[in-house]
């Protein structure tokens, strides 16, 4: 690590943290999570918990959290599908109505925030469609998205990943799969991907503690979302490999991440250190 990136790290006001596979795996929380947190806290350094996985709300999330022991505020939490509600409300005003493919939580989010639902039927066109990673997929349901892809309305998916992390012994198919599927039945890609690495993903974090984007930190266990998203804002990357990334695709990515660490004790240490 260079003397500039040290300086970085040492004037960052910040933590914008990913969740899967850096603050816990799954249903698993990391040992060293609390404990980093905690630090952060002792040193006035403020950090907000982003993810790419829509398919719990911001109460989902908050619960989840509570039961494995972290305590978060509505403030500190900012899912893809927020940023998808916040990007559709500041582009398209005037869309209302979508059809949203995404769990029963994410389309209570979306309504919450003021949006109609459609129905699965041809006869209730939307405004908009709307793909998140949806653990609820419902065949039917894939279908008609992608009829109403093929029928050229706006297209917005709320993340990129291919896949989630878990630590189950399964693969969790995430929103650019489903989007590649409806992808290869209508040639359509989505009009718009939020989510990491889209750099809007930090706008309410610089907006509401009103900061520099180089006074941020994003951690995270993903070259291609969020060090990719940290590069695009111009805040500073740091991958840890606790989740999907291992030290071959850090070896392989024509993406370098400023600061590599195994973990959150990692990245403490390397704090303690600069400061």
């Amino acid at each position: 690590m260079n003397q500039a990136i040290k300086e970085q790290l040492k004037n960052i006001k910040h933590f914008a943290l990913d969740m899967d596979g850096t603050i816990y795996n799954g249903g698993t929380l990391f040992p060293f999570t609390n404990t980093f947190l905690n630090y952060l806290k002792e040193n006035d350094i403020n950090y907000s918990f982003l993810t790419n996985n829509p398919s719990k709300s911001t109460s989902d999330y908050l619960k989840h959290l509570e039961k494995m022991g972290i305590e978060a505020t509505e403030e500190e939490m900012y899912t893809s599908a927020v940023a998808t509600i916040n990007y559709i409300k500041k582009n398209h005003p005037n869309f209302k109505r979508l059809f949203i493919l995404g769990t029963p939580s994410m389309i209570k989010e979306f309504e919450a925030a003021g949006f109609i639902s459609t129905d699965d039927n041809a006869e209730d066109r939307p405004d908009a469609l709307v793909v998140g990673f949806d653990t609820s997929l419902v065949y039917s349901r894939l279908c008609r998205a992608a009829y109403w892809a093929s029928q050229q309305l706006p297209y917005l998916a709320t993340n990129p990943d291919w896949v989630c992390p878990t630590d189950q012994p399964n693969i969790l198919v995430d929103c650019g799969s489903i989007c590649t599927c409806i992808e290869a039945a209508t040639k359509r890609k989505p009009d718009v991907v939020i989510g990491k690495p889209d750099p809007q993903m930090l706008d309410g974090i610089i907006y509401n503690y009103k900061l520099k984007p180089n006074e941020i930190a994003m951690v995270g266990d993903r070259i291609y979302t969020d060090v990719q998203m940290a590069i695009n804002a111009g805040a500073l990357g740091i991958l840890v490999l606790s989740g999907e990334a291992t030290e071959a695709d850090v070896a392989a990515s024509e993406v370098k991440p400023p600061i590599v660490a195994k973990d959150l004790a990692e990245i403490q240490q390397l704090l303690t250190e600069c400061r």
